[in-house]
């Protein structure tokens, strides 16, 4: 009998309903997009920083593990310290900077020192920098951006001309020389990183040790682990953005779960009021008043998913380049997060239920 009760109840008022389940439905998904797009930007970027194929990178004292958000406060001349070390076969020295029109980290490089430590690129098409406003983009790049070899791309207020494209997965998605990157951002024979390749794989411990008694204070890391140092924690700002994401999302399924109930309430005073003449306790009336809330919660979930997976499709196709990773995980957590806001939107009118007075509530126009 609940049952069907609470059913009644949800869509007697199909509008009011639809609006709940609208509201739930933007909870979830903001959730999920959030954390999905967080999630992938830290899982792709460690995997295409592994897959320079390195195995030490060299960072400034105190420099977070997302090289994106370094400077470049490092000599160059520090590789003459680390190029004569025992089992370092070579060093490759990087300048970051981020180009915001295009959300993109550029990569700043001498071709043949990232090569030596790489491998080099897979070429699809062109071929490797030359000239001093050559640019290389990777696969996903051009495609997202809808460029070909021969033609001209405006970065960071400067003219570059495209001379390859290559296979992704090397680090950043736009490489332009060394030199002509520190002229742009006025930073003269500095680097924000290098990348070093040993000898062999099983020396990287004891060339680590190595360089930390030459260059004290600096971040050593290893490349194989960097992925799991890459943490939304390594980042407070980006911790506190979810955090805050997520509640904001949880204050909305609450409230709208509480103006709804609360009306609801307010409606359905006589009939409460039937129900406790006919021996309903107060905890059956608030079973039912919770159930409903319970059910309008998942009913939202559900739209919430549908609507992050569509959403997640729109931005691919959008921009290929972005990576929306939507786990299983943090569907049914957001689920639990919506439900735990809703049954918590649903306590006080549920509460205010029991406490109406048969007499009054039958009394009720």
């Amino acid at each position: 009998m609940m049952k069907e009760m609470v059913m009644r109840n949800v869509f007697h008022r199909p509008a009011r309903t639809a609006v709940c389940l609208l509201a739930v439905a933007v909870e979830v998904t903001v959730v999920v997009l959030v954390v999905g797009l967080t999630t992938g930007l830290i899982t792709e970027t460690g995997k295409r920083i592994e897959g320079v194929g390195a195995d030490i990178m060299v960072q400034p004292p105190n420099a977070s593990a997302w090289i994106g958000f370094s400077s470049a406060p490092m000599p160059i001349k520090l590789r003459e310290k680390l190029e004569p070390m025992r089992h370092v076969e070579a060093v490759a020295p990087v300048l970051l900077q981020f180009n915001a029109s295009g959300l993109e980290i550029i990569y700043g490089i001498e071709p043949e020192t990232f090569r030596a430590v790489s491998g080099g690129f897979v070429f699809h098409q062109g071929h490797d920098l030359v000239g001093p406003d050559d640019v290389v983009v990777d696969d996903v790049y051009a495609a997202a951006h809808h460029v070909r070899v021969g033609e001209n791309l405006r970065l960071l207020e400067h003219q570059f001309h495209l001379v390859g494209v290559v296979e992704h997965g090397k680090g950043a998605r736009v490489f332009v020389p060394l030199q002509t990157l520190q002229e742009i951002a006025a930073t003269h024979d500095r680097v924000s990183l290098f990348f070093i390749r040993c000898t062999r794989p099983e020396h990287t411990q004891s060339v680590m040790a190595e360089m930390h008694s030459v260059l004290p204070g600096y971040e050593i890391r290893p490349l194989k682990e960097y992925l799991s140092l890459m943490t939304a924690t390594d980042l407070p700002a980006l911790n506190s953005f979810i955090d805050s994401m997520i509640a904001l999302a949880v204050c909305i399924g609450f409230l709208v779960i509480f103006l709804a109930m609360y009306t609801t309430i307010m409606e359905r005073t006589r009939q409460i009021g039937i129900l406790k003449s006919l021996g309903a306790s107060n905890l059956y009336i608030a079973k039912a008043i919770l159930s409903e809330g319970a059910l309008m919660c998942l009913l939202g979930s559900a739209c919430g998913i549908g609507l992050s997976f569509a959403l997640r499709a729109l931005a691919l196709a959008k921009w290929p380049n972005l990576t929306i990773l939507i786990t299983p995980g943090w569907i049914l957590r957001a689920a639990a997060i919506a439900l735990v806001g809703g049954l918590l939107g649903a306590a006080y009118p549920a509460l205010l239920a029991c406490r109406k007075d048969p007499v009054e509530a039958l009394a009720f126009e």
